[in-house]
């Protein structure tokens, strides 16, 4: 778990020319999502919080706005995870879909208050891709452990 968050964290933050770093996915917070869906109490909300606030070091951002965010989404998958895992492919896409605007949301509120704004449209983007990659990224993890 620990492994798949950390993978999630460098391809978050790994350079990307420009054109390309506008349609990454939100690959820790996919992870975090996808830990806190299939092992909620191994997942919960440490994971999301510690990954938030490693994602704020990387990148430089105001500390505690991706932990606030992620530890928001993490507590509404960890609290709905058995209805959220019981779902096919194509609405768990869309649930994560949801979750990613969310997260989303709350980062353009706190760069709002903080006096960073960044208003561009093409910030929502990876919300889609990241619905987009679910089911991979779902597939890749699953075979990552073994279910007690």
């Amino acid at each position: 778990m620990v492994l798949s968050a950390l993978a999630g964290l460098i391809l978050s933050v790994l350079p990307l020319p420009e054109w390309l770093a506008v349609v990454r996915p939100a690959f820790l917070v996919l992870a975090v999502l996808y830990w806190s869906i299939a092992a909620p109490r191994a997942g919960g909300l440490t994971l999301g919080f510690a990954s938030g606030l490693a994602l704020d070091v990387f990148r430089g951002a105001v500390l505690g706005q991706h932990a606030l965010a992620l530890t928001t989404i993490t507590y509404v998958a960890v609290r709905e995870h058995q209805k959220i895992r019981s779902k096919p492919a194509f609405q768990q896409s869309l649930i994560v879909f949801g979750a990613l605007a969310v997260y989303e949301f709350i980062l353009f509120a706190i760069d709002g208050w903080s006096g960073h704004p960044l208003t561009s449209p093409l910030r929502w983007i990876h919300t889609v891709t990241g619905a987009l990659v679910w089911p991979l990224a779902t597939a890749v993890l699953e075979r990552s452990h073994s279910p007690r």
